[in-house]
């Protein structure tokens, strides 16, 4: 299982560090990344880092705001969101394919776990 945390409210120009954890594991060898939903909206890629080689994609509206990252154990995943604007507000899930395909996770979605998410949101 996955768990995040960090989401919370923060002003238009703010950060905020999101950390997902898997229960009794580590990321090693796995594929993973960070998604966005916001009602009404379909879900959005934000970032994703293949845990093996350190490879990192970013969509366009996060690239140079967020960095992506884990600690040296990779026992967590990070996303680091600076310079936050309101269309960032979303519930933020992250996700992790012990397979490794990173390719499928960041152009399908495909993943093999998905934590619930959690909420960011971004005041004018």
């Amino acid at each position: 299982q996955l768990r995040e945390v960090g989401g919370g409210s923060v002003q238009a120009g703010g950060s905020l560090r999101l950390s997902c954890t898997a229960s009794g594991s580590s990321f090693h060898g796995f594929a993973t990344g960070w998604f966005r939903q916001t009602p009404g909206k379909e879900r959005e890629r934000v970032a994703a880092l293949f845990m093996v080689d350190g490879k990192e994609f970013y969509s366009d509206s996060v690239l140079g705001r967020f960095t992506i990252s884990t600690d040296k154990e990779k026992k967590t995943l990070y996303l680091q969101m600076n310079r936050l604007t309101p269309e960032d507000t979303g519930e933020y899930f992250c996700v992790a394919d012990r397979r490794g395909y990173l390719r499928q996770l960041w152009d399908r979605s495909l993943a093999d776990h998905w934590g619930r998410g959690t909420q960011v949101t971004v005041y004018p």
